[in-house]
């Protein structure tokens, strides 16, 4: 079975963003990458690069960064105020500390990870870029599985994605009070 769209595709390999320099991401045998095909999970040019290979098979290749993640922009570093890290009233400076690393959703529902960057009495300057962003990724590895998904793992990777406007909230999918 070959790689291709709505497959199952488990993968073992090393990340560099230098060809020669120190692996920074590595999936082995016992927790490979795994992932749905053509279901939006991965970088598109990834999944072209292993479009067609089947169990065995080995890959090198390298993304450019316009391929990847893009350049690092400015417009992702921004200020949000410090009361909107408040629970409950209180602030908890351990969690939003700088260089920390925070889970935040942003008006449609998106989910992604933002940098703590500086911490003052107003604000929290936070860097929402990907840290990958700006390199060039070299990834060699094997494909060690290709199955077809099951009806339930179809289901799960194309269902709505959080925010009120994707109709999740509706379906009970939100269920954390966003406001529909």
């Amino acid at each position: 079975m070959t790689i291709s769209k709505d497959k199952v595709v488990s993968v073992i390999y090393e990340l560099k963003t230098d060809l020669s320099g120190e692996i920074i991401e590595k999936a082995v045998a016992e927790t490979p990458l795994t992932y749905l095909c053509g279901a939006g999970q991965m970088l598109e040019k990834f999944e072209e690069k292993l479009m067609g290979l089947k169990v065995g098979d080995s890959f090198d290749f390298k993304l450019e960064t316009e391929e990847a993640y893009g350049e690092a922009s400015e417009e992702a570093v921004i200020d949000l105020p410090k009361n909107i890290f408040e629970v409950n009233g209180e602030f908890d400076s351990e969690v939003i500390a700088e260089g920390n690393v925070v889970p935040m959703q942003d008006n449609s529902g998106r989910r992604m990870n933002g940098i703590v960057l500086e911490v003052t009495d107003a604000t929290i300057k936070m860097d929402f870029n990907h840290p990958l962003a700006g390199d060039t990724l070299f990834f060699k590895g094997e494909v060690i599985e290709v199955r077809d998904a099951s009806e339930e793992e179809m289901k799960e990777a194309y269902a709505p994605q959080g925010g009120c406007e994707s109709g999740s909230c509706e379906s009970g999918g939100c269920g954390s009070g966003c406001g529909c």
